[in-house]
């Protein structure tokens, strides 16, 4: 052999196999702590999220019609910090409504899609709005922040509190834990602070399927 050793060429090869497969062990635990794979903890819960695992679980089968394309969480994680404010310019955070389910909403005047949705949100809020629910819809326009609330007085959104966020920082913050990618955006959030659905773009949210949706994870998050 090349080494010097006086292996014949089975037992060289039988021996430098066994050295390889090692190399290749180590390298697949390296991974799995770099990326948390094969049982490394990957997706390990929140302990605060472990009743919103079994609220998405009912969620699930009432995503149809028009909210099929909300997405249900398979494995809720707490949503960040978000910080936005207020109509008078209060400082306010989602963890101000931790006992509530939320249905959080990020628009802007300049988006069609939520243009055409707000009526719809607002109705949802006048019909299950409650000390167990919320519609909390944060406006992102970074220019002139009279004009959206000069646009919802004029379409007679009257049920909605006005939340904005001139920085556009909340949408930042979702955008970079990938939940949200576009406008509208809009996430179903239980008592926890914890995701429960998304969803990218607009829905009918003041039609049956949306309210059964809704009033499923209010009632799931209060027997929870």
């Amino acid at each position: 052999m090349t080494d010097g050793s006086t292996d014949t060429p089975i037992q060289y090869a039988h021996r430098y196999g066994i050295i390889a497969m090692a190399a290749i062990a180590g390298l697949v635990v390296g991974l799995a702590g770099v990326y948390e794979i094969a049982g490394f903890g990957r997706n390990a819960a929140a302990p605060q999220c472990l009743p919103a695992q079994k609220i998405a679980q009912h969620l699930a089968p009432l995503v149809r019609g028009e909210v099929a394309a909300v997405v249900v969480a398979d494995d809720p994680h707490p949503l960040p910090s978000l910080n936005f404010q207020d109509d008078a310019g209060t400082a306010k955070a989602l963890a101000d409504w931790r006992g509530r389910t939320v249905l959080l909403n990020l628009w802007a005047t300049w988006c069609v899609p939520c243009r055409k949705e707000m009526p719809a949100l607002d109705a949802l809020q006048a019909k299950l709005g409650s000390s167990d629910f919320q519609v909390v819809a944060v406006n992102i326009d970074t220019r002139d922040p009279e004009k959206p609330k000069a646009w919802l007085k004029e379409i007679g959104v009257t049920r909605l509190s006005y939340f904005a966020d001139p920085k556009a920082k909340i949408f930042q913050e979702l955008k970079a834990v990938g939940k949200a990618v576009g406008m509208p955006t809009t996430l179903l959030v239980d008592g926890s602070g914890c995701e429960l659905a998304a969803l990218a773009g607009p829905a009918e949210w003041a039609s049956g399927d949306a309210v059964k949706l809704v009033e499923a994870a209010i009632g799931q998050g209060k027997a929870e």
